[in-house]
């Protein structure tokens, strides 16, 4: 059975930092691009970052850009997320999955795995 565990998810005030981690178990990361997506009340879910497969390409949305890193540790099979200068419009739940693609500057997810999400809240 495969399953991803997201973690690192709290509260924080404007400009500070988390780190987000994904460990997924019953396959293998390296084997798949991975993103991170994020879903405020009340609006769509948004791609904010990914790696490509194989070649560990990184892609960010605009939003992110700058201040988000999404990198991997495959000898623990997580993914991270690291967030800096957050701002209370980061504020969401965060979702990792897989498998992912990067189509037309867009960081698109299948159905297949998604973790349960953790929860990022920025104050102001």
């Amino acid at each position: 059975e495969v399953q991803l565990v997201e973690s690192g998810g709290g509260l924080v005030q404007a400009g500070g930092s988390l780190r987000l981690s994904c460990t997924a178990s019953g396959l293998f990361f390296d084997a798949y691009g991975v993103g991170w997506f994020r879903q405020a009340p009340g609006k769509e879910r948004e791609g904010v970052a990914c790696i490509s497969r194989p070649d560990g390409t990184t892609y960010y949305a605009d939003s992110v850009m700058g201040r988000f890193t999404v990198s991997s540790d495959n000898a623990k099979n997580t993914v991270y997320l690291q967030m800096n200068s957050l701002k209370p419009e980061d504020t969401a739940v965060y979702y990792c999955a897989l498998p992912v693609s990067y189509v037309a500057g867009t960081i698109m997810a299948s159905d297949d795995y998604w973790g349960q999400g953790t929860q990022v809240t920025v104050s102001s």
